[in-house]
């Protein structure tokens, strides 16, 4: 009974000294996230090109373009149209584009899943392949796996992610005809699924639709690989070096010693000891994927949320850059505190102080 009582009192200490560290860290980010409010306002507006001048056309008149600017507020002082923005940003207004005339938040949210879902994916199938390679590269030092790994790891540092995803179009769509046209998530003959979760591949399931499943499958696989096979090399390496050093640790040899078998041991000691690090370089990845994604996106027709940004940049409009940075700083701070919250749950004896 005590052992009972005790152990639960335990695990209470230790859940609410991860809700407060939760809520340290959040406190914590706001500072940084005005921070990214602030650049980010302060560097659109610096970036060469006048919006006014280009949405009214090569052909307006000076008068013409001075009148567009007085529409879009752009003729305001600077911190008069900085307040502005946070007193619409503290009632959740991103602001309107310009571009498309649609709100900056419904327009995020209706992209945002189409690149979530193609980093997500990625993501999975790079550690799918990537931590059982790093783990057999590291109890084979000097094998053909070890090798293999060594050459995977280098060729998805090197290679270029347009350049891969070209290559990847050319051979698999262009030459081969195995894949579907690399344009946009779903083949034009199918209608998209109802949209639940911005999912394609969720809401088809929830659909129950399987052709239309596979149709949304086939059009992720180019993306999902070529994103995957760019962090495919942090992730082998991180766990082909973690997966050394834990292996010639004291606690694995004398689990060894006693007999345990060699599953028992990579599994259970090893693997569980070296993920911390792997945790931290997923987080990282994760975060560089966010950002990187624009790449993969303009080279597939993907309409997620950096082609988005991408388009309105050009464009020199504002409020969907803005919303676009703000949006990715909130999925950093939130991929921290997974980060934090699966050290945890990996090894319960690391101390959570808030």
């Amino acid at each position: 009974m005590g052992g009972t009582a005790g152990g639960g009192a335990g695990r209470a200490a230790h859940g609410w000294l991860m809700l407060r560290l939760i809520l340290t860290r959040l406190l914590a980010a706001l500072p940084n996230l005005a921070g990214v409010v602030v650049i980010t306002f302060v560097l659109t507006r610096a970036l060469p090109g006048d919006p006014a001048a280009y949405f009214a056309g090569a052909a307006a008149t000076q008068e013409a373009v001075a009148q567009v600017r007085t529409q879009l507020g752009l003729d305001r002082p600077m911190v008069e149209q900085f307040f502005s923005y946070l007193g619409a940003l503290a009632q959740g207004d991103l602001g309107m584009s310009i571009s498309t005339g649609q709100p900056v938040l419904t327009e995020l949210l209706q992209r945002l899943p189409a690149s979530l879902e193609l980093v997500l994916l990625a993501l999975l199938l790079a550690c799918a392949v990537a931590l059982p390679l790093g783990v057999l590269a590291a109890t084979r030092p000097g094998s053909w796996v070890d090798q293999l790994c060594r050459v995977l790891t280098t060729a998805g540092v090197s290679l270029p992610t347009f350049f891969t995803g070209l290559l990847l179009s050319y051979v698999f769509y262009f030459l081969l005809g195995w894949a579907p046209s690399p344009l946009g998530r779903l083949d034009p003959m199918f209608s998209p699924p109802p949209g639940i979760t911005g999912l394609y591949l969720v809401d088809a399931a929830l659909a129950g639709d399987a052709a239309l499943w596979w149709a949304c499958c086939k059009q992720l696989v180019l993306p999902v690989v070529t994103m995957a096979l760019f962090v495919l090399a942090p992730i082998a390496r991180m766990t082909r070096a973690s997966m050394l050093a834990v292996l010639s640790a004291d606690f694995v040899r004398t689990a060894r010693a006693s007999g345990l078998t060699r599953s028992t041991v990579l599994v259970t000691y090893a693997l569980r000891n070296a993920l911390l690090p792997v945790v931290t370089t997923l987080g990282m990845v994760f975060g560089f994927m966010l950002g990187s994604s624009v790449i993969v996106e303009r080279v597939f027709g993907w309409p997620g949320a950096g082609s988005y940004a991408i388009d309105a940049l050009t464009a020199s409009d504002y409020a969907p850059v803005q919303g676009f940075v703000l949006a990715m700083g909130i999925l950093f701070v939130l991929l921290n505190l997974l980060v934090d919250v699966l050290y945890g749950l990996i090894d319960p004896r690391i101390e959570v102080q808030a």
